[in-house]
């Protein structure tokens, strides 16, 4: 008898089972919350172009005639040479909290070009003719950024490279060269568009010093005509786009 009422029992609580079933509340399912994406970052290696315009200001002063006479230095007076610069440039950078710092090399093809008549051998005897090349900068930098935006400032070293010619009648008399190194201050902001991808607006200063030059004559006979103390200032503005990569990507656009 005990266990007839036992299965009655039983029977019973698996009939009302599927009842009891229906009565509860529906299982909700909560979606995982999305992975944040890391912070904005210009730690990394980079590598880019850069082009854009320049203009140095050259100012000659007469010293020596024929490399035997020395003078007082006497004023042959100031022309600007401009013309356009293409060339790129790499570097490294490294972030800490919002503050940036970096190094950079930068390489240009230059084509600057501006002449003045001499204020002592004219007119119309001697135009004086300035020719940059090429220009070369190697500066560490420091900048503050907020999300995909950096401005910086930066300093260091500069080289140039420039031809002199003096011209008789429009025709070279006289001419040399030199590579000169001198310093470089600068400021930009560079706007990061795409993953690891960003374009920047520069401008650097440099000051490259007075500098004896020699000029030597054109022709058979290569002796020396005069010596100019040549003093050169740059100023630069280039339109740059860099890739970088070897480090965290800028995570929002």
């Amino acid at each position: 008898m005990k266990t007839f009422w036992l299965t009655i029992v039983g029977l019973a609580g698996l009939g009302l089972a599927p009842a009891l079933a229906a009565d509860l509340p529906a299982r909700t399912y909560t979606k995982a919350p999305p992975i944040a994406p890391p912070p904005p970052s210009w730690t990394g290696f980079y590598i880019g172009i850069n082009g854009g315009g320049a203009v140095s200001q050259n100012c000659w002063d007469f010293t020596n005639a024929f490399g035997v006479l020395p003078v007082p230095p006497t004023r042959e007076g100031c022309h600007d040479a401009s013309g356009g610069i293409v060339g790129g440039q790499l570097g490294y950078r490294w972030q800490a909290s919002q503050w940036v710092f970096g190094v950079e090399a930068q390489g240009d093809w230059a084509d600057l070009k501006g002449s003045n008549t001499s204020e002592l051998l004219g007119p119309p005897a001697v135009v004086n003719q300035t020719k940059t090349d090429a220009i070369g900068l190697f500066t560490g930098q420091i900048g503050f950024t907020s999300d995909n935006i950096l401005g910086y400032v930066k300093g260091g070293a500069a080289v140039t490279h420039n031809k002199y010619n003096g011209l008789v009648a429009g025709v070279v008399g006289d001419q040399a060269s030199d590579t000169r190194w001198g310093g470089a201050a600068g400021a930009g902001i560079e706007f990061g568009f795409a993953p690891g991808w960003s374009v920047a607006l520069e401008y650097d200063h440099l000051f490259m010093s007075r500098r004896d030059i020699t000029l030597t004559a054109v022709g058979p006979v290569t002796a020396t005509t005069r010596i100019d103390r040549i003093g050169q200032d740059v100023d630069m503005a280039t339109l740059r786009l860099n890739y970088r990569f070897g480090g965290p990507l800028l995570a929002h656009y």
